[in-house]
């Protein structure tokens, strides 16, 4: 298959094309804005009718979250219309798609991990947004998967965890919130689990990526507090004391999910996977920052 991937400068395309080595069997085609502008309807179809593309990896978004909130109309260019005009260049061809949505998509209040049939509840731009690209793909693309996911990191571009990391060998306190819960995503873990629904030794012949929506992030629970004292202990980092914060006393132009961690079943059944525990992730990605190996 001729497959597209886009945003493959950021944390999840990066993992893509390190594993794109292990899956000689498709030609890939990585773009970014250089290479492809997204939000140009005229440039996608022309390129996907030029490479004879068969299907597209969407890993390109707007995910400054706080920014969001006073650049609407930009954050729906890239989270809604720019993946509709994906996924319709690919229903003219008959292709397939997958679309990496979020947990935002939710509005937290949940007490149990979500599944793909929970309502959807969204508040915040970003969140908005990223439900109507959800919507746009589906309607556009009869064969197209929507992943969410959350908490994404990786040793690539900015995150959470290399956040941590530095903020933990600068200061002395640090003060993160304890009341927000979720799962971490080691953006390779979810690279993995794209190749399994894509790679032919994973499917029929012929059979695309499954149809529908999945939820998609390492194993197990955990609030940003408590990601935080793992990151610095994996890390070896003792010099800085991190402080639990309620969310009222750290407020943010956007609001985040209270509750967001994504029940994993469906995923795990279709495709046949085991995913890890986030600890185990975590590990893993410390020591490929050359950090501290576990």
């Amino acid at each position: 298959m001729n497959i597209l991937i886009t945003g493959c400068n950021g944390q999840l395309g990066n993992e893509m094309q390190l594993l794109e080595r292990e899956h000689p069997a498709h030609n890939y085609f990585n773009t970014d804005v250089e290479e492809l502008d997204i939000t140009d309807q005229q440039a996608i179809d022309r390129f996907v009718e030029d490479n004879a593309i068969d299907g597209i990896v969407n890993c390109a978004a707007y995910t400054a979250v706080d920014k969001a909130e006073a650049n609407e109309e930009f954050c729906r260019l890239l989270n809604a219309t720019a993946p509709g005009y994906l996924a319709e260049a690919m229903g003219r061809r008959g292709g397939w798609m997958i679309q990496v949505s979020t947990d935002y998509v939710f509005d937290g209040t949940n007490h149990r991990p979500y599944v793909e049939t929970d309502p959807v509840c969204p508040n915040s731009v970003y969140g908005r947004t990223k439900l109507e690209g959800e919507e746009l793909v589906r309607k556009l693309c009869r064969q197209s998967m929507i992943i969410r996911t959350a908490w994404l990191y990786s040793t690539f571009g900015s995150n959470f965890v290399k956040t941590m990391l530095r903020l933990g060998r600068e200061k002395q306190e640090l003060g993160v919130i304890f009341d927000q819960i979720g799962t971490p995503t080691y953006a390779r873990d979810l690279a993995v689990a794209i190749f399994a629904a894509i790679d032919p030794t994973n499917r029929k012949e012929g059979e695309v990526p499954p149809a529908g929506i999945f939820h998609f992030s390492n194993e197990g629970v955990i609030s940003w507090y408590d990601f935080t004292k793992a990151i610095h202990r994996i890390a070896g980092i003792s010099t800085c004391h991190v402080r639990p914060l309620h969310t009222a006393e750290y407020p943010t132009p956007a609001s985040r999910p209270h509750y967001s961690v994504l029940d994993k079943t469906k995923i795990k059944q279709t495709l046949g996977i085991e995913i890890p525990y986030w600890e185990e992730s975590l590990c893993e990605c410390i020591g490929r920052l050359n950090t501290t190996m576990c």
